[in-house]
This record gives structure tokens, sequence and C-alpha cells, in this order.
């Protein structure tokens, strides 16, 4: 039986070729020895959410500064050959709610300028923080925000991404609003709990109609999820999903 992926034991991971990124160097300002998120979604790749807390204030001592993310990538940068595409803020949780995640972000963005890597700066993120205004000015300094929405109602959020008390989707959807140029990661799966029935995907198209993304990536399960009954959803329903939106929408769209 697949096993869940282990945690990463660094600041920097990889490169990894990413089905979604290509040859990208990974981030992880979150801890080494758990994983920190305010959401337990149930097909994570790392397993379960040890800690699911709305912020890493009880963590501080676990977590790297902006100079330490600084340092270490000076040092990764000039020993990686053929350079990555991407540099991605990734890991063991969920970056943005690192109270140093602005300076994080423009010191990463500094170390990329000076290299002469031509990589863009890119986030996977649950958009759990995307309701701060600090949050957001922050990914408005990436090159790409690729952003979590696998619910249309909250109800499907729970049950997918179980997130700590107080986090809305309807806060979630409201917040990424206020960005620019998002693109949009969903996750759809079957099994136990789905997101995938024809009700679920229209209440998610609608969201996707407020949000108004510039891209969406619709994708399944690859690896071992934490809830063991989950599967993958077939690939014809993704695509499916992708002519829709190209056509009903007219947002570009890809299946992975």
């Amino acid at each position: 039986m697949a096993r869940t992926l282990g945690l990463q034991k660094g600041i920097i991971y990889g490169p990894v070729n990413s089905r979604r990124l290509g040859r990208s160097l990974g981030l992880n300002i979150m801890p080494t020895a758990s994983k920190l998120c305010p959401f337990n979604c149930i097909y994570c790749h790392y397993g379960w959410t040890r800690y699911v807390e709305p912020d890493a204030t009880g963590h501080l001592g676990e977590l790297p500064s902006a100079g330490d993310v600084k340092r270490a990538l000076e040092g990764a940068l000039p020993g990686i050959a053929p350079p990555p595409v991407f540099i991605t803020f990734s890991g063991n949780g969920e970056s943005t709610v690192h109270p140093e995640f602005e300076r994080i972000v423009e010191a990463v963005v500094d170390v990329r300028d000076r290299s002469g890597v031509d990589a863009r700066v890119a986030i996977l993120s649950n958009s759990c923080a995307v309701t701060r205004e600090e949050v957001r000015r922050a990914l408005g300094k990436l090159d790409v925000r690729i952003m979590k929405l696998d619910a249309g109602n909250q109800e499907v959020f729970e049950l997918m991404n179980r997130p700590a008390p107080g986090i809305t989707l309807g806060g979630i959807v409201e917040g990424l609003k206020q960005l620019n140029d998002v693109t949009l990661q969903s996750m759809f799966v079957q099994g136990e709990v789905t997101n995938a029935t024809d009700a679920d995907i229209d209440a998610w198209f609608e969201r996707v109609a407020e949000i108004k993304p510039i891209f969406v990536q619709v994708y399944s399960i690859e690896n071992a999820p934490a809830m063991s009954t989950l599967e993958g959803v077939p690939r014809e329903t993704l695509e499916g999903i992708v002519e829709r939106l190209k056509t009903s929408l007219g947002i570009d769209a890809r299946a992975y």
C-alpha cells in the first residue's frame, strides 16, 4: 500500500519535477518536525495535520526567520544545474501563516534578482489567510499565485479541507477576488468523501466565476492521501471540467 510522503527536512528542497510547474526548487518555511496548517485536507500527501491552527504564533521557535531563508537560498542557488524554472513556497504546511511571510517573500525575490537565475517565484497556497490584507500584499509581490479552491459551498469545504474554526469559504472567495492574476488549483476526489458530483461541480463553477482567475489547474490524487478511502476521479471528469471552464466561463484551464 502506498504511503503518504515524508516531511521536508530543511528550508530548501529539490529541485523536484512538478507536474504543474516543471523543475521547481521548493521553499519550506514551516517546521521540519511536524506539519503546521490551518487545514487538515483529507487528500494531503503529507498525511494528517497534527497542528490545525489558524496561525503560527504558538510555534515561533520552530520557524525559520527571513534571514535564515535568505541565507539558505543564497547558498543553494549557485550549485543547482540546470537552474530551476520556479522557486516555490510549499513544504510542511501553509506558508502564508508565517508571521514574517511578507519579509520572506521580499528576501526571496531579492536573492533571485541578484543571482541572475531566470526563475519565477511562486506559491502553492491553500488560500486560508487570503482574508488578511498583509498576506494579499505579500502575495502580490510574487510572480505566480497558485491558490486553492476545492469546494463551492461551506459544507463541502469543511468535508474536504477540515479548516480551523473561523475559516469560511465565503471569506476565502472574497479574499481571492481582491488578488490580481490568480491561478486556482482544485483537487477532485471520490470515495468516502467526494466533491465531484454534478451538484458539487456546479457550485464550484459559481465560485470560480466570482473569482475570475487567469488559469485553473484541476487534478486528482497522485500520491497516497491522508484519508485512505479516497479515490481519484476519472481523467474524463477532469477534462470535462476543463472544457466547461473554457467554453462557459472563457477561463483557460488544464487537467493534470
